[in-house]
């Protein structure tokens, strides 16, 4: 096994690790290789990636559209899951994305936001 077949396979056990099915009929391969998790965690991932920049440079969303966005996500999970319609790859990734946009900023607002509040409110009454 050479060093790239190394670094996939330890790729692959992260994935795993992190929770994804890693379904290769579900997964994006490139130059054989499958990615280590598949196209809605990859998605997801990427969505995490794009609501933080945006945080950062204090861009913030509807807190309606983030369980919008969340909730697209698990539509799409639910009608794949009951055989409804079939999903692929690429409507996968998109609502991945959408999931993972919507559940940082709800991670944002709920953790930030509403515990930011509860901190201040503690310091005003302290100061009382």
């Amino acid at each position: 096994m050479n060093a790239k077949d190394r670094f996939w396979m330890k790729l692959m056990k992260f994935g795993h690790r992190m929770g994804c099915h890693q379904m290769p009929e579900r997964s994006f391969f490139i130059k054989g290789y499958q990615f280590p998790v598949c196209a809605r965690c990859t998605g997801v991932i990427i969505g995490e990636i794009l609501e933080i920049i945006l945080l950062i440079v204090n861009v913030k969303i509807n807190i309606f559209l983030a369980i919008t966005l969340l909730a697209i996500m698990g539509i799409d999970w639910f009608i794949q899951h009951i055989k409804w319609i079939y999903s692929n790859n690429i409507r996968r990734l998109i609502t991945g994305i959408c999931g993972g946009m919507g559940l940082t900023y709800l991670y944002y607002y709920f953790f930030i936001v509403i515990i930011k509040n509860k901190i201040s409110t503690l310091f005003l009454t302290l100061l009382k």
